[in-house]
């Protein structure tokens, strides 16, 4: 009897226990309040933006070559000379008048020399000339001297000074033949390519340089027949080199005629000194005017399935998408230039007093509810 009445006071006092805990998790339940997603759910934190306005420009976005704005050919205006020295290189940046090649002058030096001789000799057949000349003048009404012979010293004389004019003239040809064996530089610039060489025996007209005139490159742009309608002197351009690199020109000429061919024209813009190597290609905006833009972050923008989206916060924190067309870029900030309507998107449209998620957009979807850390002014 003893054990039958341990194990019924052992049941009995299981039995209390699993009545209490049961009787404690109703009253827990009963006070718990009936579950509200808008609670259970939890609300991502982000900072809010609203759009600005601008007056942005607007581009037209082309491609071009840069080249050299005026390449002079530098070459020699004798022939049969050897080169002596080379006194410029590719690179080199020369000034107007600077030597660039000499070339081996003893054979012109020894002609020189010689004509001085003849000229030298012919004023002096001159000055006996003039002499007789003018003994016969003095004579000429007192009869010494016949008419003929009077006449041959008048004649003597001006052969003189017609022999002694070709001499000077053959004269200051040697001299410029021998100013052409010292070669300089037509013009401020620099040295883009060279094919004289030491020791070299050149013929009159060979190219021994290429020199880039001034220094001065220009950007030459090809545009379609729509495009040149909206090209003017003076417009503003950007250019992007390969580099990342970005340099600022000025459109300096527009083609009068388009290529028959492939029907575009150029358009030649002026380039800092220095700024680009001729030769290069590379992509560059024109602009032709200034309009208002809608303006957001870049990091306000989402990639979606090939598709642009801003999210909007409402008023009571909701997220609605829109679908959005994205225009001109500068810096951090991107147009917005449409909005759409369709299925993933509300239709309403993006103005100056949208509130908008700044960052973090990519976490998000149509209809979620966030909490607003950072409220836009």
């Amino acid at each position: 009897m003893a054990s039958i009445s341990k194990n019924t006071k052992r049941v009995l006092i299981i039995g209390l226990v699993l009545i209490l805990a049961a009787t404690a998790i109703v009253l827990i339940k009963h006070k718990q309040p009936a579950s509200d997603p808008a609670v259970t759910k939890s609300a991502l934190s982000v900072d809010t933006i609203t759009p600005s306005e601008s007056l942005w420009p607007l581009t037209i976005r082309v491609n071009g070559a840069i080249a050299a704005w005026q390449e002079a050919q530098i070459g020699a205006e004798i022939s049969g000379l050897r080169i002596t020295q080379v006194l410029a290189d590719v690179g080199t940046e020369v000034k107007r008048g600077q030597p660039l090649v000499t070339l081996n002058d003893e054979t012109i030096v020894a002609a020189v020399h010689k004509q001085q001789a003849t000229v030298a000799r012919d004023k002096a057949a001159l000055a006996e000339a003039k002499s007789n000349a003018d003994r016969a003048r003095e004579i000429k009404d007192s009869g010494a001297l016949s008419t003929q012979q009077i006449n041959q010293f008048l004649i003597a004389e001006e052969t003189a000074i017609a022999t002694l004019a070709a001499s000077q003239a053959e004269l200051e040809n040697q001299q410029i033949q021998l100013n052409h064996t010292h070669i300089v530089a037509p013009d401020d610039g620099i040295i883009s390519s060279r094919t004289a060489n030491l020791g070299s025996v050149i013929s009159a007209g060979s190219e021994l340089f290429k020199l880039v005139r001034q220094s001065r490159i220009e950007w030459r742009a090809e545009v379609n027949a729509d495009q040149l309608l909206q090209m003017s002197k003076g417009q503003v351009v950007r250019i992007a080199l390969q580099n990342g690199k970005q340099i600022k020109g000025t459109v300096r000429m527009i083609a009068p005629t388009l290529d028959a061919t492939t029907r575009n024209a150029l358009i030649y813009v002026d380039l800092p000194k220095g700024s680009a190597q001729p030769g290069m290609y590379a992509q560059g905006e024109i602009e032709t005017g200034m309009l208002s833009a809608l303006t957001v972050p870049q990091s306000a923008v989402i990639m979606r399935d090939g598709r642009s989206y801003v999210f909007e916060v409402t008023d009571k924190q909701h997220i609605v998408q829109h679908a959005v067309t994205t225009g001109r870029r500068i810096g951090d900030l991107v147009e917005i230039s449409t909005n759409h309507t369709g299925n993933d998107s509300t239709g309403a449209n993006i103005g100056l007093n949208s509130i908008l998620v700044a960052t973090g957009g990519a976490f998000l979807n149509d209809g979620d509810i966030v909490s607003v850390s950072k409220a836009a002014k």
